[in-house]
């Protein structure tokens, strides 16, 4: 699908939002602009909702501070000032080493959220990965995302799974490319500055404070009433007939649970046939039992610092994860990533690409559907110009230097 196809499919009032370009950067030249512009734009709780994490934020603050800790020593007169930095990830090409990671309820930072990032992806020629607990069905992902889409999937065991294999049986009907597995979320934790701003309970009752920070944003209003109320449209379906927002949230809660056993990932190996990628994890011997049972990528990550604030950041455990593993099976990496540099230094440490989250809800919340595109843009031409600064000719290439990592932890076994 090239750009014009793509663009056609979104509805009319996205469109301009799709051709939104590069032209922001005066405003808005790194993702930091994006959060704080966000903060003063979108409602309290739906900025809460992009930018918190577990307990007093402490694993969000050690993921960024583990990248800006990776320094890279330059190699100069090698190279052409700025490389290429496609990418080619289980036999599909791609334009740069980045993608979008899954995220649950991103249409809370911004109605419509999930088509704006499809859209953008698509553009881009980057991974888009949709969550289970997005806010478009598969169906609706795989028209906006044809050549990009993946999908993430979370453990529902009830009914001997039903549900996870009818969801990969969707996945495979609508043609998409990856399936992820996601391994890092064995308890329901308390995300503290969610649960102050309402939105920790089981179901969405907005009262007096929610709506008057509502009618403050009015970019935001207009863009619920056009897309309507946030909803987990993939499992909405199977929550019954008629069910409510409250009904639907209900449902997922009941279905969602728990991190997949060996066994279990076992059983969505043998039907899945194409790649397939467990994700979350921070352990090489994880990795290894992963790739045991013909497990085709490993993604490690501490879901973005949102789970427990107790884990070491994902980048000082990237490089045992990669040695260990990375010769079979793709390495991928996200938790933190704020810029292409971040990028740079996880593919430096070992990773074939890596993903962000929080960067495009920012994006959402600064500039609403022309937020995701910029993210892009940005990241992208910073992962050129990080590369082209240290002297890579290619991401790959950056693996190659001199790079000085304090965080890295030592696993001894291996």
């Amino acid at each position: 699908m090239d750009d014009k196809t793509a663009a056609a499919t979104v509805p009319a009032g996205q469109q301009a939002a799709y051709r939104g370009g590069t032209k922001l950067r005066q405003h808005y030249p790194t993702v930091d602009y994006l959060r704080r512009r966000a903060r003063g734009r979108i409602p309290h709780f739906a900025f809460e909702y992009s930018d918190g994490g577990a307990g007093t934020d402490g694993g969000i603050r050690r993921n960024w501070a583990g990248l800006d800790a990776v320094e890279l020593v330059p190699r100069y007169g090698v190279m052409p000032a700025l490389p290429p930095v496609e990418i080619t990830l289980f036999g599909r090409k791609y334009a740069a080493p980045i993608g979008i990671a899954p995220m649950g309820g991103p249409a809370i930072v911004w109605p419509g959220a999930d088509s704006y990032m499809a859209v953008a992806a698509q553009r881009a020629r980057v991974p888009y990965t949709l969550g289970t607990v997005g806010g478009i069905t598969i169906e609706q992902a795989a028209t906006l995302a044809p050549d990009v889409l993946w999908f993430q999937l979370y453990r529902m065991a009830r009914n001997d799974h039903w549900l996870g294999f009818e969801l990969m049986r969707r996945c495979e009907a609508a043609g998409v490319h990856v399936l992820v597995m996601t391994v890092d979320v064995p308890v329901r934790t308390v995300r503290p500055r969610e649960v102050v701003v309402g939105l920790g309970g089981s179901k969405f009752s907005p009262g007096p404070r929610m709506l008057y920070q509502m009618l403050r944003s009015p970019g935001w209003l207009l863009s619920l009433w056009q897309r309507g109320q946030p909803r987990f449209a993939n499992i909405k379906n199977y929550a019954g007939n008629n069910a409510s927002v409250n009904d639907v949230i209900s449902f997922a809660r009941n279905e969602i649970g728990g991190a997949f056993t060996w066994d279990e990932i076992a059983r969505f190996r043998d039907k899945w046939k194409k790649p397939l990628v467990l994700k979350g994890i921070m352990h090489p011997a994880d990795a290894e039992r992963a790739i045991a049972l013909g497990i085709d990528g490993v993604w490690v990550s501490n879901h973005g610092g949102r789970q427990i604030e107790a884990l070491p950041a994902p980048i000082d455990v990237l490089p045992a994860v990669a040695a260990q593993v990375g010769a079979r099976a793709t390495v991928l990496f996200d938790s933190g990533v704020r810029s292409g540099l971040d990028v740079v230094r996880a593919v430096a440490l070992g990773a074939q690409a890596a993903f962000a989250g929080k960067a495009f809800l920012w994006g959402l919340g600064a500039l609403g559907g022309k937020g995701p595109g910029h993210v892009l843009d940005l990241m992208i031409d910073e992962t050129r110009a990080s590369l082209g600064q240290i002297g890579a000719q290619s991401p790959a290439d950056a693996r190659k230097g001199v790079i000085r990592h304090p965080g890295a932890l030592a696993f001894p076994e291996f």
